[in-house]
């Protein structure tokens, strides 16, 4: 019933279109004997394949680098709370240390490649943020999500590094991209996440969008600061040689005349156009 089976196959058939899928779960022999994953554990423990479920623990999980995925048995009830016991990755934020910890997050071309100063290649340093963040009670999501294959479901994620790289990263494009870039990227993320999540990786249009947020990277270098405390990862600073952020600029004290704040009388006119119009034909058709 899993969206995995999608993405697997749809991946399979976008890298060898002749290829022979063998799944035995979609074969009636086979899942007409073994219905459910109670026959299935049933079937583990009698012949003693080594499996992480069980009926003291009845659940499912999937893990990768970035993350681990749990499903299925006590939480296919949205309304139940997850065990303590069920966490791999992290702590309870109740649990965390009591003292924040402050991180520095180095960027090229929007790579994360440091911290602290030290430098890591991608898979170390997801596992050096995993722990980081895990101890530190961060990256639990619990959600209910909507199936490519059509039905909803329950699933509990704990991804301590991807949400500290997440948090670092939307920093680090705030000041290195102008807006119109973060709008059209932002407005097109959601497509990118679905085509990720429905199998499409392979697809022409992926590749269109990843030549785009490619692109959108080149100028995302710099520095991220931040602060993990119980649960909760926040920035606390960031600079970049590529920086759009003027201070001067931005200063609401005096300028030395970068801002003209009469200019902003035109600029707001010509966007209150289309409204003022709009409330006179409200206020005309009241009459």
């Amino acid at each position: 019933k899993g969206n995995d089976q999608v993405r697997f196959e749809l991946s399979y058939y976008a890298l060898n279109p002749n290829i022979r899928v063998v799944a035995p779960w979609k074969i009636p022999e086979f899942y007409k004997k073994y219905p459910g994953r109670t026959e299935l554990l049933a079937y583990a423990e009698k012949y003693g394949i080594p499996v992480k479920a069980s009926k003291e623990q009845p659940w499912s999980s999937d893990e990768n680098l970035m993350h681990i995925s749990f499903e299925s048995g006590m939480l296919e009830d949205p309304w139940q709370a997850p065990l303590p016991e069920m966490f791999e990755l992290s702590q309870s934020p109740k649990e965390a240390p009591v003292e924040s910890q402050e991180i520095l997050i180095e960027f090229l071309k929007g790579n994360p490649f440091a911290v602290d100063g030290k430098k890591f290649s991608p898979a170390k340093l997801l596992t050096y943020l995993n722990e980081l963040g895990g101890r530190h009670g961060i990256g639990r999501i619990d959600m209910v999500e909507s199936r490519f294959v059509g039905m909803k479901n329950r699933g509990v994620y704990e991804t301590p590094g991807g949400t500290i790289l997440h948090i670092a990263h939307r920093a680090m494009e705030s000041i290195t991209l102008n807006r119109g870039v973060i709008n059209l990227k932002d407005s097109l993320m959601p497509r990118f996440a679905q085509l990720t999540y429905d199998g499409f990786w392979f697809s022409p249009e992926m590749e269109i969008l990843l030549e785009m947020v490619k692109k959108t990277q080149e100028p995302v270098n710099g520095t991220v600061r931040l602060e993990l405390y119980k649960g909760n990862c926040m920035v606390t600073g960031r600079k970049s040689p590529n920086s759009l952020y003027d201070e001067d600029m931005a200063t609401m004290e005096a300028d030395q005349g970068t801002y003209d704040p009469q200019d902003a009388i035109g600029f707001i006119k010509l966007h209150a156009l289309p409204l003022r119009i709009q409330a006179g034909l409200k206020a005309n058709s009241k009459t």
